[in-house]
C-alpha cells in the first residue's frame, strides 16, 4: 500500500533553517526592487507583536538592499549572498545568479 504523505507548499525566498522567516522573490530592475506578495511567504508564525516590527522595518530593508544594488555588492549575474541588520531583525540577500530576481530571508536576530 502506498502512503502519499501531504505536500508541502511552496516556500519563496532563501531556503534557510530557521523558524520563524519570511521569504520572498523580488523583481530586480535595475537599482530598484519590485515586492510582489503572491511570490512571498512565512514559514513558522511570528508573534502578533513581532509581525508589526518585521512590517516597520520592511522598507527600510529594501532600501539598503537596492543600496547594496547600487554599490555592487548584489549583482544579478553573480551568486553572492549578502546579509544586513535592521532593528531587531536579519535579512538574507542573494541573486542567485538568476539574472532578474533577489531572494530573501529575514529571520529574528538572536
Amino acid at each position: 500500500m502506498t502512503t502519499i504523505q501531504p505536500s508541502m507548499p511552496y516556500q519563496w525566498g532563501l531556503q534557510r533553517n530557521i523558524t520563524p522567516r519570511f521569504g520572498a522573490r523580488l523583481i530586480l530592475q535595475g537599482s530598484r526592487l519590485d515586492f510582489l506578495w503572491d511570490r512571498s511567504g512565512f514559514v513558522g508564525n511570528f508573534p502578533p507583536e513581532q509581525g508589526q516590527l518585521l512590517n516597520d522595518a520592511f522598507p527600510e530593508i529594501i532600501k539598503q538592499l537596492e543600496n547594496q544594488v547600487l554599490s555592487g555588492k548584489l549583482d544579478h549575474r553573480h551568486q553572492q549572498c549578502v546579509e544586513i541588520q535592521q532593528g531587531d531583525f536579519t535579512c538574507e540577500a542573494d541573486t542567485l545568479g538568476s539574472h532578474g530576481y533577489l531572494y530573501i530571508a529575514i529571520y529574528p536576530t538572536s
